[in-house]
């Protein structure tokens, strides 16, 4: 077994070391590849000007309405659940007007920079320099992740919080607030991080059982204030807002259940697999269980961090799953991620090892794991459509701004309320023309149809009624691909909702949208 021993950190050869601290010492592989990274992610975004998608618009238009003194729109239709920092950060952003939006799109951006470099350090600090790499390459490949930052979700920045506080724990365990902070910020973010929160007051305070005599009370109410500040705060808002102070947690659940997200217990085991899979791909979810085994053989004592946020964020996907709430694969970011360490594990771990027979076979075992994985990664991913993507949201944002400001559809809002297809573009009208809820309506929303839809009875004759949209401003959409993905965007909706409704007449078009009137 003298081949298999692991070695201690090496240094690298000792040839003329650059001073300590000096920029040659900082001139590191990850930190020139990390810098090209942060240059790319520049380019990417004045390439291709996207702008917050659904439920970050709905943080900013509840920002602004916090900023102007109103109540938060939580009830509003088919909204999404509130997350505490999110509108926190969109108030602060709402006072830079419509620019905001492209600033929460850069914090989004930052934030997968963070978590590329914090998954790095816990590659590194938990194993050695090369998985931490792997790691973060696998995961800069995985388009699925930046592209959620290229839309604004907060889910990117989460998971920024949650693997930074892995990293400063595994480095100096029990000590100081930086990690308290961190799990802090990230229980204002999602519900699943108040477990984390739990879990690590019993974590941070276990030792203190056995010195009841000398305990410091300081540090344990600093430590229970903010472990449980994150869910103090969130019913609070609720609270405050709905008077339901478990009002996320209800709302989460019949929004799953109208929308068809929720599913039975017994499907939970096999959505979970689908899902980790899914996200990490079938090649980097086999290849990170294969290190995760290594890992449990080799490095034991290194591995609770990355394996402790694998069994939490699993964990707490049964756990939303069990509860009747949505039922999503960004439910399981976390337990993805970590997956992409294992799986750097597999292909780079060999370097933890003394050169031997072993290490050898582990490091041509690495590198065949490596290409394969790869080419079967790259021929899953189809890289052309993110950017697709990119490009129709860039297009489609600017064309509703600039139907929204022509000076014609400005001076007919005074005519009544703006309707739209579905639940999709009420944020996006709400932010770029700055309205209030009543003045905003789905015509998919059962409180607004069928008077609204330009539905047809058994006779085949047009239903139309007085009703809150019969006088005002409908907004329609012109093309295939902006109708799927804003006007029939679940199963409930129809098609009907995009018809010109009767009596009104077309007021301005733009080959994406269209605006008709009746006043």
């Amino acid at each position: 077994m003298e081949n298999a021993t692991l070695t201690p950190r090496r240094q690298g050869p000792e040839v003329h070391p650059p001073a300590p601290g000096s920029w040659r010492s900082r001139l590191t592989i990850p930190a020139l590849l990390f810098a090209a990274l942060c240059v790319g992610t520049l380019i990417l975004t004045l390439i291709y000007p996207t702008y917050p998608t659904y439920d970050s618009l709905y943080s900013l238009v509840w920002g602004r309405e916090l900023l102007h003194g109103h109540t938060p729109s939580f009830q509003a239709y088919r909204a999404p659940t509130e997350h505490p920092l999110s509108i926190g950060f969109g108030m602060v952003l709402a006072l830079l007007g419509q620019a905001g939006g492209r600033v929460m799109l850069f914090a989004a951006l930052a934030s997968f920079l963070a978590l590329v470099a914090g998954l790095y350090r816990l590659g590194r600090s938990a194993f050695t320099p090369a998985v931490g790499v792997v790691a973060a390459v696998i995961l800069c490949t995985r388009l699925d992740f930046p592209f959620l930052a290229l839309r604004g979700y907060i889910d990117v920045t989460y998971l920024a919080f949650v693997v930074w506080a892995a990293v400063l724990e595994f480095e100096r365990p029990r000590t100081g607030y930086r990690v308290p902070l961190l799990l802090t910020g990230a229980a204002l973010m999602r519900p699943e991080a108040w477990l984390l929160a739990g879990l690590y007051w019993l974590y941070a305070l276990w030792p203190l059982r056995r010195r009841l005599d000398d305990i410091p009370w300081r540090r344990v109410v600093a430590l229970t204030v903010l472990m449980g500040l994150g869910t103090v705060v969130w019913v609070a808002l609720d609270f405050a807002v709905t008077g339901k102070p478990l009002f996320s947690l209800q709302h989460t659940s019949s929004l799953a259940d109208s929308l068809g997200r929720n599913r039975p217990a017994s499907q939970i085991p096999r959505a979970t697999f689908t899902f980790l899979r899914s996200l990490s791909t079938s090649a980097v979810f086999y290849t990170g269980g294969a290190g995760l085994l290594l890992a449990l053989l080799c490095v034991p004592r290194r591995i609770w961090p990355p394996l402790a946020l694998l069994v939490v964020g699993v964990g707490t996907f049964f756990l939303i799953g069990v509860a009747g709430l949505s039922v999503i694969d960004r439910y399981l970011l976390v337990a993805a991620v970590m997956m992409m360490l294992f799986a750097a594990v597999a292909i780079a771990g060999w370097t933890m090892l003394t050169p031997g027979r072993v290490r050898t076979a582990w490091m041509v075992a690495g590198l065949v794991l490596l290409v394969g994985t790869g080419l079967k990664t790259s021929v899953k991913e189809n890289h052309a459509s993110p950017f697709v993507d990119l490009g129709f949201r860039g297009a489609t944002h600017s064309a509703l701004v600039d139907l929204l400001h022509d000076p014609k559809v400005k001076a007919a809002l005074s005519c009544g309320p703006i309707s739209t297809p579905s639940h999709k573009l009420i944020p996006d009208v709400r932010w770029i023309a700055d309205l209030p809820e009543d003045r905003v309506l789905a015509r998919s929303d059962p409180e607004h149809s069928p008077a609204d839809t330009g539905a047809v009875d058994k006779a085949g004759k047009v239903i139309h009624s007085d009703h809150a949209t019969a006088k005002g401003l409908a907004l329609l959409v012109t093309t295939r691909q902006t109708l799927l993905r804003q006007a029939v965007v679940e199963t409930s909706d129809t098609t009907l909702n995009n018809n010109p409704l009767p009596g009104f007449r077309r007021l301005a078009y733009n080959g994406t949208y269209a605006i008709y009137t009746s006043c």
